[in-house]
């Protein structure tokens, strides 16, 4: 993962987004130093991102040292990439910028996580050689988990540099990174506060409640459900006239944020003199109705609680604003003055509308940026309706609405607008594969409704998912059923892929089980499990190499998908596990025998029977699910030579590459074998779930299911000193599932989560 002209990082700067920072250089294996005022808050934001779990792992904590800026700023010569991420003060940004000046390397990178601040003031007064080597690079919190990177590099800055930092931030950290004008806040808060402002101000104006105001701004427009004030009880009131006071002083005075002044609004005054700064304080717009689950939410008129009250708006966004109500008329407010101010100010802070839209989507969670929201709603409606209220239509705007929209499919494929007005190609940044490129204007090899196989080149299959959160049905298993028994011709690998940003597979499609409960049919569903362990089999001992590409869940019969591939390449976020056992079986796909053959063959623990069986059964008995890739590694999920790619735009080219090369001599694996311990170690493996029962970790349920897990891990009466076949392992799997599946309070934890989305303990 690490980039080798990256060796090194220093941050300075240790509170949540400065750690958070230095832990992501750590996650993506580079060794980092962390320095604060006293060496002591630096190893407190260690401590911090350990507690918020900024590390994908406990384990890459030990990348970064700690010291104080006093005394270690020196050690600066040793970085090669330098991030300042302290207080918004420009004079004391500078200070420390000429103190950096005396001590490190030329030609090392220094930037600075401003989210405001222009780099031409930061960067005023200091030498030419410094100003080369200088840019803003602008993370979201968490560091970890937030994927848009904002690059700003000045007239000075070398170009060379400028790509290095980008290079590192996209293949090390994992970002995304968008290239900014240098103008106050960039582009996502730029336009975030201004979209924030609006939606507020406007709520009010309009006499909306709050939570109708957060219903409109929510689903409809493909923005995160906390909607306005949710966000700003999210972020802290208190930031208001912090963030929105220098980003306004730092905008002309024509500029049309000045128009919607959120620091002067008396309600937020009130909020903040009263301390109910959000969900980090006693409430903000929204509050827990102490010693309760009761919520209540602020009277916009009175500034009052009074209790929650429940509001839905249409998600019809296109419907919703031709509506002649108050909410009809909030959403036209908010969405014209988002679509008029972002247009207005487009060419001052991008150079084209997708990196604009790129930056809301990643800075913000909106699942569509501005331009793409214009176009879902309809340009030309969007500019009649502004003139004919008498509002100014931006030149951008108008030039959309005459001419195609924002977004198009030309005959080369994606276009874009510049922010002049021409249309010019969506550029990928090489190596990344995105298939929804491929899929554009194409035709799937072989497919049905829950699976297709595309052609993502150079004879490389892709097998992709698509059923809700893309769990395993029948036509999943037909699909691999059809795979396993050879690709198209021409086609040398299979990778198997989706581009869900939640799941790469949830598990099993419970609901099956569910109505086969209740029809009493117990033989459609022993097939199921039948044809599926055949499938997976048959895709492990596939003639040519099968590569999974995980991100997001991969979560029971999800997992044993990739149990069964030759090499996964994970995305860094993505959270394996064999939960089986929260709904009374185990996993019965031959993902159990496929992490016992694992556990016996890793020589990084101690040999032994007992020791391949507790270590399968710990895992999947606990229902363990790993908290990243890396985590995933240590699970024994993934294998010394599967991969890990920190940026998930980058993970189909890259599973693409693994693919390809297991190809030349490619045979598939033999069959596998473990020696187990038998019946003597199932009772050892019992006692350990007497005292998890005895400790209220496992239910009497639980209980059960383990004994069965712990037959299966322990090869029933098999002979310690006799190999036990992969095949005979999937039986005892088989006996297993075909048993706890007829058992009620089995039934009862299935049908409890297909109705909560939650475990029953029973």
């Amino acid at each position: 993962m690490m980039d080798t002209s990256i060796r090194k990082a220093m941050v300075i700067g240790a509170g949540s987004m400065g750690s958070g920072i230095a832990a992501q250089f750590a996650n993506g294996g580079v060794p980092v130093i962390l320095l604060d005022v006293t060496a002591d808050a630096a190893r407190a934001g260690v401590e911090r991102q350990l507690k918020a779990q900024g590390f994908m792992d406990p384990s890459a904590a030990a990348l970064v040292e700690t010291g104080s800026i006093a005394s270690d700023l020196p050690r600066a010569s040793e970085a090669d990439w330098i991030v300042e991420a302290i207080v918004e003060d420009l004079a004391i940004k500078r200070d420390l910028y000429a103190k950096l000046e005396s001590v490190r390397r030329p030609g090392t990178a220094v930037s600075s996580n401003t989210s405001t601040i222009p780099l031409a003031w930061l960067a005023d007064g200091r030498s030419d050689a410094f100003k080369r080597d200088f840019t803003i690079t602008h993370f979201f919190n968490p560091p970890r988990h937030m994927r848009l990177m904002e690059l700003v590099a000045g007239p000075a800055t070398a170009p060379d540099l400028a790509n290095t930092v980008r290079e590192c931030a996209e293949r090390v950290l994992g970002k995304t990174v968008v290239d900014c004008r240098d103008t106050p806040a960039f582009i996502a808060n730029r336009l975030g506060c201004y979209w924030m402002s609006v939606a507020a101000l406007e709520a009010q104006r309009l006499g909306l409640s709050v939570e109708q105001a957060d219903a409109v701004a929510g689903a409809p427009f493909g923005i995160p459900r906390t909607g306005v004030f949710g966000l700003l009880d999210l972020v802290g009131i208190d930031l208001i006239p912090l963030v929105w006071s220098s980003l306004l002083g730092a905008l002309s005075a024509t500029d049309g944020h000045h128009a919607f002044d959120l620091t002067r609004d008396t309600l937020v005054q009130r909020l903040i003199r009263e301390g109910r700064i959000g969900r980090k304080a006693k409430g903000g717009f929204y509050r827990m109705v102490a010693g309760t689950k009761a919520r209540e939410a602020v009277d916009l008129a009175t500034g009052d609680y009074r209790p929650q009250q429940e509001a839905k708006a249409n998600r019809d966004l296109r419907a919703l604003i031709a509506q002649d109500d108050a909410m009809g008329r909030y959403a036209w407010s908010l969405l014209s003055h988002t679509i008029a101010y972002t247009a207005e100010v487009a060419a001052e802070i991008a150079d084209d509308v997708a990196a604009i839209d790129t930056a809301m989507q990643l800075g913000y969670g909106w699942a569509r940026g501005p331009f793409a929201l214009a176009d879902s709603v309809g340009c030309a409606l969007i500019a009649d309706r502004l003139a004919a209220e008498g509002r100014p239509v931006p030149a951008l705007l108008a030039q959309a609405a005459a001419d195609g929209g924002f977004h198009r499919r030309g005959s080369a494929g994606r276009e874009a607008r510049l922010t002049t007005g021409a249309w010019a190609p969506v550029k990928r940044p090489p190596g990344v594969l995105d298939l929804a490129d491929v899929k554009e204007g194409t035709a799937p090899l072989a497919g049905n409704a829950s699976a297709s196989l595309w052609d993502i080149g150079d004879g490389v299959a892709c097998l992709e998912f698509h059923t809700r959160m893309n769990a395993v049905d029948h036509g999943i298993i037909e699909m691999v059923e059809t795979v396993a028994k050879g690709l198209p011709a021409g086609f040398r690998a299979l990778v198997i892929y989706n581009d869900d940003p939640r799941a790469f597979s949830a598990g099993a499609n419970l609901k099956f089980f569910v109505d086969r409960f209740d029809a009493g049919d117990f033989a459609a569903l022993e097939a199921f499990v039948v044809r599926g362990q055949q499938a997976f089999r048959a895709l492990k001992y596939a003639p040519f190499p099968v590569v999974g590409a995980p991100a997001g869940l991969a979560l029971g019969g999800g997992c044993e998908v990739l149990l069964h591939c030759d090499a996964v390449q994970a995305h860094a976020e993505a959270y394996l596990g064999l939960v089986e056992l929260k709904v009374g079986i185990i996993p019965g796909w031959r993902g159990t025998t496929e992490m016992l053959l694992r556990a016996a063959s890793r020589d990084d623990r101690p040999a032994g029977p007992m020791k391949a069986a507790t270590a399968a059964f710990e895992v999947i008995a606990g229902a363990t699910v790993s908290a990243s890739a890396l985590h995933a590694r240590a699970l024994g999920f993934l294998r010394a030579g599967d991969g890990i790619t920190m940026n998930r735009d980058r993970l189909l080219g890259d599973a693409k590459a693994k693919a390809l090369s297991l190809v030349d001599g490619y045979a598939p694996p033999e069959p596998g074998t473990a020696v187990l311990p038998g019946p003597s170690g199932r009772a050892s493996l019992m006692n350990l779930v007497q005292g998890w029962q005895r400790a209220g970790l496992m239910t009497a349920h639980d209980g059960v299911a383990a004994d069965w897990l712990a037959r299966a891990c322990t090869g029933a009466d098999a002979d310690p000193l006799v190999p036990v076949t992969e095949d005979d392992l999937a039986a005892l799997e088989r006996d297993a599932l075909f048993t706890l599946i007829r058992a009620p309070a089995t039934q009862a934890r299935i049908r409890h989560m297909m109705d909560t989305g939650k475990p029953l303990r029973n």
